[in-house]
């Protein structure tokens, strides 16, 4: 399917999609609204929940405080987090490529009523919850298999926040706006700005790896700044730490490949693309980048993310054709 019949496919009568593309071909951006039907929108912003997206700008951080000689990747958790004494805790590399033995999350009785009440699965999830956590598991010094973890991403939340002496909320929302200069992506308010909208409460541990609004300009600045390598410390977070292989076998069919993982990018390294999604109850959401041909695309969607046709795939479709 071309893009154009994914986008009618999956907006077909239904009235309340708003699906934003954005395309970016040198320094040059611009964007479409698409609505019921494919029909094309006034060119308004819209915010978007943008779910794991989050976790690149948490690994942002991570690499300003890395440039900064706070931390490193071959450190271990416990050199800042107050633990219980153990031979062994995982080191930050392997936090950021999903390595690190950690499940995607640990149950929490939060999470019972959150599921009767229809609200996010982590809100409630506490800081000392996490902790209280990585004290029980107990794992090997080794690379495990690649294994998606939102846990993991939120151990090295707690990392940052203790790296900084602030809490995530706070130091994520002044990073966004005074170092990358983005106005309109903030960490999702409390209580929710929109009905869809997922409940964060001010004190979740998991926040790092989902909790973070945004609209199309942000974002399109944003895959630039990743692109182009401004701040220069950006760079190192797409360099191959770890060789993965873990595209599954339907993302292989759709030429969808994670590879390798870098600090919390995917690399899909036949098509030469960096790249990472994300998904809340009501929204998903793609980012993707060329940096040789220094193309990138950026899709939004206020549809949850098995509804049809994701904007994943949608967006690897728009960056693949680009790059023919």
């Amino acid at each position: 399917m071309t893009f154009e019949e994914m986008l009618a496919y999956t907006t077909k009568d239904n009235q309340e999609a708003v699906i934003t593309v954005g395309i970016l071909q040198d320094r040059e951006m611009a964007y479409v609204v698409y609505g019921e039907n494919g029909a094309i929108l006034p060119p308004e912003e819209h915010m978007y929940e943008i779910g794991s997206i989050t976790k690149t700008f948490t690994t942002s951080l991570l690499c300003k405080a890395i440039n900064e000689g706070s931390v490193s990747l071959d450190r271990s958790i416990d050199d800042f987090l107050s633990l219980r004494n153990k031979d062994y805790y995982p080191t930050i590399r392997r936090l950021v490529t999903h390595t690190s033995g950690y499940k995607g999350f640990y149950f929490e009785t939060p999470m019972i009523s959150n599921r009767l009440k229809g609200l996010n699965d982590f809100n409630g999830i506490t800081e000392q919850m996490l902790v209280n956590r990585l004290d029980k598991i107990s794992l090997d010094d080794r690379d495990y298999a690649f294994r998606y973890s939102n846990f993991g991403t939120a151990t090295l939340g707690v990392v940052l926040e203790r790296i900084y002496n602030e809490d995530y909320s706070t130091l994520m929302n002044r990073y966004v706006l005074e170092d990358l200069g983005l106005a309109s992506t903030v960490i999702s308010k409390m209580p929710p700005d929109a009905e869809n909208d997922w409940t964060w409460s001010a004190s979740d541990a998991y926040m790092p790896a989902g909790a973070l609004r945004s609209n199309m300009t942000d974002m399109m600045k944003y895959v630039q700044m990743h692109m182009y390598e401004e701040p220069s410390y950006l760079s190192m977070a797409h360099e191959a730490l770890a060789e993965v292989n873990a595209s599954t076998a339907m993302h292989a069919k759709m030429d969808i490949h994670t590879d390798a993982v870098g600090i919390g990018w995917m690399i899909d390294q036949k098509n030469e693309i960096v790249w990472h999604n994300g998904a809340t109850g009501n929204y998903n959401c793609y980012i993707g980048f060329n940096k040789e041909n220094k193309i990138g695309v950026v899709v939004l969607s206020n549809l949850p993310p098995n509804d049809k046709i994701p904007a994943t795939v949608m967006g690897i479709e728009i960056l693949t054709s680009m790059k023919k």
